[in-house]
């Protein structure tokens, strides 16, 4: 019995230990027990694992993602404590990256910097390493290219790398002006 989302729907098929064969309105389709349903968030806390399988995942979902569900069955135990498995390793890893790549991607956003300052960092990143020393771009660990981030504004660093961050500055330049006389 496929059912179609409005708020009767809500407090029949949501019920804890309810086996739901769910379609999100991104296309994606899976089944999944349903664990709590939080009405206040709009958050369905669901069970999905192979039936054969002992690894399970836990999803949270909005309700207002789900496009269609069809009841399954009911389950009696919908945690089932005996088979469930939580890997800590793998959770505290899987934070541990998160944590580095947030670290790593504020790191190169400058503070107290224009967007067109961000945007020439940004431009000297995709073929270049470079960090912020403050409002100072820091290229190859050499080459400094202060405010207002011009050709001239280059110093430090061997001749060949400031033509390079130099040559490099002049192409970024020259793309973000004719992109703001197209708009």
């Amino acid at each position: 019995m496929a059912m179609m989302m409005d708020s009767n729907v809500l407090n029949e098929g949501f019920a804890v230990g309810c086996v739901l064969a769910i379609k999100t309105t991104l296309g994606e389709e899976f089944e999944a027990t349903v664990i709590t349903f939080d009405r206040l968030s709009n958050i369905l806390v669901l069970q999905e694992g192979s039936k054969s399988g002992s690894r399970k995942n836990l999803r949270l979902l909005k309700a207002n993602y789900i496009k269609e569900f069809t009841f399954l069955h009911q389950v009696e135990d919908p945690l089932d404590i005996k088979s469930c498995y939580l890997d800590l390793a793998s959770v505290q890893a899987r934070e541990e990256a998160a944590i580095r790549q947030a670290e790593i991607e504020a790191e190169r956003i400058g503070v107290g910097v224009t967007t067109e300052a961000q945007s020439i960092f940004d431009a000297l990143s995709k073929t270049l390493p470079v960090h912020w020393d403050k409002t100072v771009i820091v290229v190859m660990d050499q080459v400094r290219v202060s405010s207002p981030y011009n050709p001239e504004s280059v110093t430090g660093g061997t001749p060949a790398a400031n033509d390079r961050v130099r040559k490099v500055l002049e192409l970024e330049r020259k793309r973000l002006h004719s992109r703001g006389s197209a708009s």
